[in-house]
């Protein structure tokens, strides 16, 4: 809407003050603007030959071809749209990413497929205010392109279990060793872990139980959006009186050996995400040493299982991807009868779906419902089949605190004559606080179920395990650890058996 016409009331005087104010802004405008552009035009030619070096440069670095169009480039406003001054015309520090200096703003580190692992000699970064000291990671030893995490726990425990009328109680050393070994590749990555317990009682009576495991993971990153994984594992350890396959009255149990080998490739395909994986597995028992002094071959239980699994999933979003998967498995046994005249070897089948979940660090993991079967080659074993449940999931409801679910549903073999094996439900969860920002809290929680046919002479069993911790950061390579835990096996026939176990140590790592 235009104003109302209005009388001039402007003086002689006024008027001239004011053309002289507008005179000398003009003037002023007028000379800044000509200095502006003496400036750009007396621009050394060497200045122009690093400009078109530096962007040549740049564009390398940023992904760009070698053929770039520069007639294309926007003209500021009020200057010729010619190639010569599109060139000569300064870089803007508001440009986009798609701009010239896109490549020289990339870190190295930003371009690497694995961050770099700190030399030992390297100051450590400061800690973050929220993160914890008990939780965070020493430094390692460096060796080649590797870092090397070690770590050994020396404890003192005590023991008590009962199985019916009978008590046992035992106080033992126990050494704990753990190792982590890291590659530090720009692509690619290998992983091996490794730990290992050993037992030494000090008084009292009951059996010791050793163990070692060691597994490597090689990571491959390939073209097309393809990562492939070579793994390999080997793990010891006594088997448990509690087993169901363990021997009665035996004062030690049978050693067992497993090694593992496997390989997966997984390719996304836009929205579709496929997995191969070929997994293989060796178990060698040891002979079980009776009270008497003898002993009882178990090398009958010696098999080997091979497992093809595929997987196809659905990325409705990087956080979540349903997916569906098949698994076949082949298991031979060394000898084709067992000491009970029983064939075991056989297949199994499998097939489930569900979901992947990704929700950074507030929740991660997945779920999925199927079904399961497994044939004996032995018509006097009756086929086991069951509907799985399984989930792994990790969850923190507030810093400081993670909740890890793990639910797993699988058919288990038995050696025990005229015997199929059992269907293993098994719950745990972890909970980890941290109480203060050198203190931190564990409870672990768990049950078992083994089901049993309904045609089996042995009845189903529940096995409950509770157990509690405290570790506390006296330094960056010092822990003092402290655990509490409780085992209950319940039976519909037979006794029940209950241990308690608690212990004290400290840890060292490197």
């Amino acid at each position: 809407m235009g104003q109302p016409k209005q009388t001039s009331s402007v003086t002689p005087l006024r008027a001239m003050r004011r053309v002289v104010c507008f005179t000398a802004f003009g003037t002023l405008l007028v000379g800044q603007t000509a200095a502006f552009a003496q400036s750009i035009s007396q621009q050394p030619v060497a200045s122009h030959a690093a400009s078109q070096d530096s962007r040549t440069t740049n564009n390398a670095a940023a992904g760009f071809g070698d053929e770039i169009d520069v007639s294309t480039a926007p003209v500021a406003t009020g200057a010729a749209g010619n190639p010569d001054d599109a060139q000569q015309r300064p870089v803007t520090p508001d440009a986009q990413p798609g701009d010239e200096i896109a490549g020289s703003i990339l870190d190295e580190d930003m371009r690497r497929l694995n961050t770099r692992e700190a030399r030992i000699d390297e100051t450590p970064p400061v800690r973050r205010a929220g993160e914890s000291a008990s939780m965070a990671e020493t430094p390692g030893i460096p060796i080649g392109t590797f870092v090397l995490r070690p770590s050994v726990t020396q404890s003192i425990n005590t023991e008590t279990t009962k199985d019916g009328n009978t008590r046992q109680r035992r106080a033992f050393l126990e050494t704990d060793a753990a190792a982590t070994l890291t590659s530090d590749w720009g692509r690619h990555q290998l992983t091996v872990t490794s730990e290992g317990a050993w037992q030494r009682n000090i008084s009292g009576e009951g059996e010791e139980q050793p163990s070692f495991k060691v597994n490597s993971d090689l990571r491959l990153d390939l073209a097309d959006d393809t990562v492939a994984h070579l793994t390999a594992g080997y793990n010891f350890y006594r088997e448990d009186t509690d087993d169901p396959d363990a021997i009665a009255d035996a004062t030690q149990q049978s050693d067992v050996q497993e090694f593992t080998a496997g390989a997966s490739v997984q390719r996304d395909f836009g929205i579709l995400r496929g997995t191969t994986a070929l997994a293989l597995s060796r178990s060698i028992y040891s002979d079980a040493t009776l009270a008497n002094g003898t002993t009882v071959e178990l090398n009958d239980r010696n098999q080997t299982t091979g497992t093809l699994r595929g997987r196809v999933g659905y990325e409705l979003s990087p956080a979540l991807i349903p997916f569906i998967e098949a698994t076949i498995g082949r298991t031979l046994y060394d000898e084709t009868r067992d000491s009970a005249g029983y064939e075991r070897s056989g297949h199994s089948y499998g097939a489930k779906a569900g979901v992947e979940v990704d929700l950074g660090e507030k929740l991660k993991g997945e779920v999925g419902v199927g079904y399961e079967r497994a044939d004996f080659e032995d018509s006097r074993l009756a086929s086991i089949d069951t509907a799985t449940l399984d989930a792994s999931l990790l969850w923190s409801p507030i810093r400081g605190t993670d909740v890890n679910l793990d639910l797993q549903t699988s058919i288990q073999p038995s050696t025990t004559a005229g015997e199929s094996g059992y269907v293993s439900h098994a719950l745990t969860t972890t909970v980890t606080h941290q109480l203060r920002d050198n203190l931190v809290g564990t409870m672990i929680g768990g049950v078992i179920w083994r089901d049993y046919p309904t045609d089996s002479t042995i009845n189903d069993e529940l096995v409950y395990t509770a157990a509690t911790g405290l570790t506390w950061n006296i330094n960056r390579y010092l822990d003092l650890t402290s655990t509490l835990g409780y085992e209950l096996t319940t039976r519909k026939d037979g006794d029940d058996s209950q241990q308690w176990r608690a212990g004290v140590g400290l840890k060292l790592k490197r």
